[in-house]
C-alpha cells in the first residue's frame, strides 16, 4: 500500500473508531484506536499534566504501562515525559541506544519495549496531555511522522468535542443543583424566586464560596434536617 493510501485508510479507521462522547470515553477510545490504526504498536497510554505540575497516566491498554509511565514520571526523563512536559513529538525507535533516556531506556527494554514515542494532543487550562505509544519491536516510528500528525490532529479534536460536552453536562447540573436549593430557600424562608437566588448570591460572595458549593451544602442541611 502506498503512503497517500495507507493515510487515507489510517484517516477513516480512526474517524470510524473516534466516536462523539465525554472525556474519559474518548481518551479510552484513543488508546485503542492507536494499538489498532498505527502499525506495530501494541500498547497505548495518555499522559496529563495538570495545572499543579503532577503527570497522571490515563486510559492504559496494559497494566504494564503504568509502571512504565511511573518510571518515566519518576526519572523525568523518557518519550511520555518529554512529550507531555517539553517537545511536542518524541521518537524513540532504538531505545536501547537512545543516548536522551540513559536511565529510563533499561527499564523499558526489561520490560519488553524496544521502540516508543510520545505525541502532544493537548494543552488546555494549563494541563497538557500526551498520547504515549509502546512497541516491542526496535525500529518502529522511524518513518511515522505523517501518520503521528494525522493521528495526533484527529485525536485532539475529539478531545476539544468531549470537553465541549462534558463541560455542558457540568453546567446542566450546576443549574439543576442551583435551582433545587433556590427551592428549598423559598420554603424555608418564605421568599419568592428572586429573592430566594438572591439570597444563595449574597452567601456566595459573603464566604467567598461558589455559588455551585453554596447550592450544595443548602441542599446537604435540608436533607439531614428531615432525616429522623
Amino acid at each position: 500500500m502506498d503512503a497517500a493510501r495507507e493515510m487515507t485508510n489510517a484517516s477513516r479507521r480512526l474517524s470510524e473508531a473516534l466516536s462523539p462522547g465525554d472525556l474519559d470515553r474518548t481518551l479510552e477510545q484513543i488508546t485503542r484506536a492507536a494499538v489498532e490504526v498505527i502499525p506495530e504498536v501494541e500498547h497505548a497510554s495518555i499522559t496529563v499534566k495538570h495545572a499543579d505540575g503532577r503527570l497522571e497516566t490515563i486510559a492504559p491498554t496494559a497494566p504494564l504501562l503504568l509502571g512504565l509511565d511511573a518510571a518515566q514520571y519518576e526519572l523525568h526523563e523518557g518519550p511520555c515525559y518529554e512529550a507531555a512536559v517539553d517537545t511536542v513529538h518524541v521518537f524513540a525507535p532504538h531505545l536501547a541506544e537512545d543516548p536522551r533516556f540513559p536511565r529510563y531506556a533499561p527499564v523499558a527494554v526489561a520490560a519488553g519495549i524496544e521502540a516508543q514515542a510520545g505525541l502532544r494532543l493537548f494543552d488546555a487550562n494549563g494541563s497538557q496531555g500526551a498520547l504515549n505509544l509502546y512497541a516491542p519491536r526496535a525500529g518502529v516510528f522511524a518513518d511515522i511522522d505523517p501518520l503521528a500528525d494525522l493521528f495526533a490532529h484527529q485525536s485532539a479534536m475529539a478531545i476539544a468535542y468531549a470537553r465541549e460536552i462534558t463541560q455542558l453536562r457540568e453546567a446542566v447540573a450546576t443549574r439543576q443543583l442551583i435551582g433545587q436549593a433556590v427551592g428549598v430557600a423559598m420554603e424555608r424562608f418564605e421568599l419568592d424566586e428572586a429573592r430566594a437566588f438572591g439570597f444563595l448570591a449574597r452567601l456566595s460572595q459573603d464566604n467567598n464560596v461558589k455559588l455551585r458549593e453554596v447550592a450544595r451544602r443548602l441542599l446537604e442541611e435540608s436533607a439531614a434536617r428531615r432525616t429522623p
